[in-house]
C-alpha cells in the first residue's frame, strides 16, 4: 500500500457511518421500512430525519439540479411562509384563537412541506445522476401497495387492532392523549364508524386515516403496475403482482372510500387515453380487460353489496360541502390574497351556532374549514395566491410532461393528474404528498438519458 493510498485509508475510517453509507440510503429505509417505522410509532416522524439527511447531502454539492417547474412549487412555499403573519385574524363564524394558539398547526404545515421539499429535490439529483437507480425507486414504491393492502386486509378483518408503541409510550401522558398526537403514535388497524347505521371498521393502516389510506392505495398502485409489467420480471412475480391486484379489492371496497374508488376510475381512463393517443392499442386493451375484470369480481361477489350500500349512504356530503363552502366564502371576504395561514374550526354547523358534540353524536359541529381536501386548506389557509402556485405547479408539470407516452410517462403523469382530483375531497399531507413528489421526481428524471429498461419503451 503506498503513502497515499494509507492516507485515504486513515480518512475513510474517521468517517461517521452516515458520511461511508451510500447516497440514497436514508430515501430506501424511510420507503422500505416504513411498515417498521410505524409499528413503533413513528410513522411520518421519520420524514424530517430523511429530510435532515438530504440537506446535508444536497449542501455539500457543488451544484444543484432543480426539476422543470420547481419554480412553481417554490412560489407555494414561499405563500404558505408569508400566510403564517395572518394567523392572528379570527373569521367570523369561527372559534377565536391567539396567533400562537394556531402557530402550531401552521408550523406542522410548513415543516412537512419543507422536509418533502428537501427530500423530493435530493432524490431528484440521485435519480438524474443514475446515483439511485430509477428501478429501485419505482420498486419502493410498489412495495409501499403492497404494505397498503396489507394494512388494509388487518383493518378490514382485524379492525380493532391497536397498541401502544415505543414512541407513545415514552410520551408524557397529556401529550400522549391529544387526539391529533394519537393519529401520529398509536398504531391502530382501522377508523371505526357508523355511517351505515352500525359501527364498521375502514382500514386506515399504517397510513393513519382512511382517507389517507385510499389516496396512497391509487398513489402506489399505479407503480405497483409499473413494476409488474413494464420492468424486467421473472413471471412468478408477475403472477403474484396480479394475485394482489385481485386480493387488494377487498380491503378497497370495504374502505368504502369513495374518493379512492372515483381516483381509480379516472387513472385507468387517463391511461387508456394516454396508451391509445401514443398508438397502443393494445396496451389500452389490457388495461380494460383489467378494469372489467376487477368490476365483474366486485359484481359477482359480496363485495358488490358493500358498494351500493356505501352510495346509499353519503353521509359526509352536507358536511363537506358546507366546509367547502364556507372556506371559499370567508377567505375571499376577509383574506383573499394569503388565507388565513392555518386551519380553523367553525362555531356550530351549517344549521347552527348551537350545534356541537355529543356522545351521540361526536363528529357532529366544530367543522374543520380548509380540513375536507387540499384545495379547500390551500385555498383557505393560503389564499388565492396560495392556491395560484400550487394549480399552477401541477398545470405545470403536467403539460411539461404530455408528450411523454413511456411507461413512466404515463405513471407519472396520471399520478399528478390524481392529485388534481383528490385534492376536491382528500387533503395530501403529508405521505401522499411525498408520493406524488417522488413520482414527479420520476417523471422529471424520465427525460434525461439514464438507462431503464421497461418492456413498453
Amino acid at each position: 500500500m503506498t503513502l497515499t493510498e494509507a492516507a485515504r485509508a486513515a480518512r475513510a475510517s474517521r468517517r461517521s457511518p452516515a458520511e461511508t453509507a451510500p447516497e440514497g440510503a436514508a430515501l430506501t429505509w424511510l420507503l422500505a421500512a416504513y411498515p417498521l417505522w410505524w409499528a413503533l410509532g413513528m410513522g411520518i416522524l421519520a420524514i424530517p430525519f430523511v429530510a435532515s439527511v438530504g440537506a446535508v447531502r444536497l449542501l455539500r454539492r457543488r451544484s444543484i439540479a432543480v426539476p422543470p417547474a420547481f419554480g412553481w412549487w417554490l412560489l407555494f412555499l414561499l405563500t404558505v411562509t408569508l400566510s403564517v403573519a395572518n394567523l392572528g385574524v379570527d373569521p367570523p363564524g369561527t372559534v377565536a384563537g391567539s396567533w400562537f394558539s394556531n402557530l402550531p398547526g401552521a408550523t406542522f404545515r410548513l415543516g412537512f412541506y419543507c422536509c418533502l421539499t428537501l427530500i423530493a429535490l435530493w432524490a431528484y439529483n440521485l435519480v438524474a445522476e443514475g446515483r439511485y437507480p430509477r428501478e429501485r425507486l419505482i420498486r419502493l414504491l410498489a412495495w409501499l401497495f403492497t404494505v397498503t393492502v396489507a394494512g388494509g386486509l388487518l383493518g378490514t378483518f382485524a379492525g380493532g387492532f391497536e397498541y401502544t408503541s415505543p414512541v407513545e409510550a415514552l410520551l408524557p401522558k397529556s401529550v400522549a392523549a391529544d387526539g391529533f398526537v394519537q393519529s401520529l403514535v398509536h398504531p391502530a388497524a382501522a377508523q371505526t364508524m357508523d355511517f351505515l347505521g352500525y359501527e364498521t371498521p375502514r382500514p386506515a393502516a399504517p397510513w393513519g386515516y382512511t382517507n389517507t389510506w385510499g389516496n396512497n392505495f391509487a398513489i402506489t398502485l399505479v407503480w405497483l403496475a409499473v413494476a409488474a409489467f413494464c420492468l424486467p420480471l421473472r413471471k412468478r412475480w408477475r403472477v403474484a403482482a396480479t394475485v394482489l391486484l385481485a386480493v387488494s379489492l377487498v380491503p378497497a371496497v370495504y374502505s368504502m372510500n369513495r374518493g379512492l374508488w372515483l381516483g381509480l376510475a379516472a387513472i385507468a381512463v387517463f391511461a387508456a387515453l394516454r396508451l391509445l393517443i401514443s398508438g397502443r392499442p393494445a396496451g389500452m386493451a389490457s388495461l380494460a380487460g383489467a378494469g372489467c375484470a376487477a368490476l365483474l369480481l366486485v359484481a359477482l361477489t359480496p363485495l358488490g353489496t358493500v358498494a351500493q350500500t356505501r352510495l346509499d349512504n353519503g353521509h359526509s356530503d352536507d358536511g363537506r360541502a358546507f366546509s367547502s363552502e364556507r372556506a371559499a366564502e370567508l377567505v375571499l371576504s376577509h383574506s383573499p390574497v394569503l388565507g388565513f395561514g392555518s386551519t380553523r374550526k367553525t362555531l356550530g354547523s351549517g344549521e347552527s351556532i348551537a350545534v356541537g358534540p355529543t356522545p351521540e353524536c361526536p363528529r357532529c359541529g366544530g367543522r374543520t374549514l380548509g380540513g375536507n381536501g387540499q384545495l379547500w386548506q390551500v385555498l383557505f389557509a393560503h389564499g388565492v395566491a396560495g392556491t395560484i402556485a400550487y394549480l399552477g405547479f401541477t398545470l405545470a408539470v403536467l403539460w411539461r410532461f404530455r408528450s411523454d407516452h413511456s411507461a413512466v410517462g404515463i405513471a407519472g403523469s396520471a399520478v399528478i393528474g390524481l392529485s388534481m382530483l383528490s385534492m376536491f375531497y382528500y387533503n395530501a399531507l403529508v405521505t401522499p404528498l411525498l408520493f406524488t413528489l417522488l413520482s414527479y421526481v420520476l417523471l422529471a428524471a424520465n427525460r434525461i438519458p439514464v438507462p431503464l429498461r421497461t418492456s413498453t419503451e
